[in-house]
């Protein structure tokens, strides 16, 4: 048995870089840039106008201006703006040469059809200057971005309609037991609903990776090796639920070894998921998980996410907060680190949610965090700040 720490080390030196793509600007969100781009143009391309107002000299603000032109956004300008003259101009429209400073429409009075006169005490310059927000060559997103909505922008705006990324890792989702069925169907007298696989798939789609789900393995030692086969030789990364404690039907370990999996670790020192597994194939990356809802979703978040994440080419991506305890909290045994569910409340604090433990599937549906308690550590104090995971 090794702990949390260490396990995290291990699986984390093992996470290599997936291979690169070229994807649709429309389809990169969500995906992490494998290069840096690069700006092909000044930002903004060209000195414009930040408002609708007159472009002038601004020596001349107090004279009375004639108004030689009219400048609409995408118009090239034919005047040059020449001692008490202006010309009238729309937000995002060129500045005309000559001009030093746009004033705004509310601050004039029209005195003529072709003159105006301002009426304010002082102005803004009131101009985008070109190259003032991005120079040619300017690296405007860095290797490693976790492409966002407002990166969408940046991309479009230099033209970056393809942008190089890390391509997603496939994950295999293997649920294991004789006694599981689907959630379509009524379990019998000794049977349960799959809930793991479903909970799985979908932290692996909310991790941004892609799920493959292989369904549910009976508890056969040939079909458990049949499913371990297949899984590893279509998948980047393979996920088994169930079948890797110590009963007389957990299979898992000795066929995954049988399989030419290098076995790295089989038990954590954490509650919940000692019995957690992780292994490395020639062509995938194992982890079996275990078989108890709560359990497996602990350890996909502390362990596999931050895993698909550097795979994906997205590093620093798991945030762990501080924060206070709004109660005080003891535990009966402190051999093991503990992860446990907690709400947040009004204050800010972490409330404990009701737990019974790891086959208590209800127990996150009101988490908002999941907190550490260190191996050795009996009782925390309200208020005492402890490391949470949002989940």
């Amino acid at each position: 048995m090794i702990r949390f720490e260490e396990a995290i080390r291990i699986v984390m030196d093992h996470a290599k870089p997936m291979i690169t793509e070229h994807v649709s600007l429309s389809v990169s969100h969500n995906r992490v840039l494998a290069q840096d781009v690069i700006s092909d143009m000044d930002m903004p391309p060209f000195n414009k106008s930040g408002m609708d107002g007159y472009a002038c000299k601004i020596e001349d603000i107090h004279e009375t201006l004639e108004v030689v032109e009219i400048i609409a956004a995408g118009d090239i300008p034919q005047k040059l703006i020449g001692k008490n003259q202006c010309a009238k101009i729309m937000t995002g429209a060129k500045i005309p040469d000559g001009a030093d400073c746009v004033i705004m429409v509310e601050h004039t009075e029209k005195i003529s059809d072709s003159t105006i006169k301002f009426t304010s005490n002082h102005t803004n310059i009131n101009i985008a200057w070109q190259g003032e927000d991005i120079k040619t060559g300017d690296v405007v997103l860095k290797k490693g971005t976790f492409i966002k909505p407002q990166h969408i922008a940046i991309l479009a705006s230099v033209g970056c309609a393809d942008p190089l990324v890390y391509k997603k890792p496939k994950v295999a989702v293997i649920a294991t037991g004789s006694e599981l069925v689907e959630p379509n169907l009524k379990p019998g007298p000794t049977q349960i609903r799959n809930s793991n696989a479903w909970q799985l798939i979908a932290q692996i789609e909310r991790a941004n990776a892609i799920p493959a789900y292989q369904g549910i393995v009976v508890d056969s030692e040939i079909d458990t090796d049949l499913a371990i086969k297949k899984a590893i030789s279509e998948n980047d990364v393979v996920l088994l639920t169930g079948g890797v404690s110590m009963g007389d039907y957990d299979f898992v370990p000795k066929i995954l070894m049988q399989n030419k999996v290098n076995l790295l670790f089989e038990k954590i020192q954490i509650k919940p998921g000692m019995p957690t597994v992780f292994g490395v194939h020639e062509n995938a990356f194992i982890f079996g998980l275990p078989g108890n809802p709560v359990s497996t979703f602990i350890l996909f978040e502390l362990l596999v996410r931050p895993f698909l994440n550097k795979m994906m080419g997205r590093t620093n991506s798991i945030s762990e907060i501080k924060l206070p305890l709004g109660i005080d909290y003891n535990r009966r045994n402190a051999d093991r680190m503990a992860w446990i569910p907690s709400k947040i409340n009004t204050e800010g604090e972490l409330i404990p949610v009701e737990y019974h433990g790891s086959a208590h599937v209800n127990a996150l549906s009101d988490a908002d965090f999941i907190f550490s308690i260190d191996i050795g550590i009996e009782k925390l104090s309200k208020g005492e700040k402890v490391h949470a995971r949002p989940v």
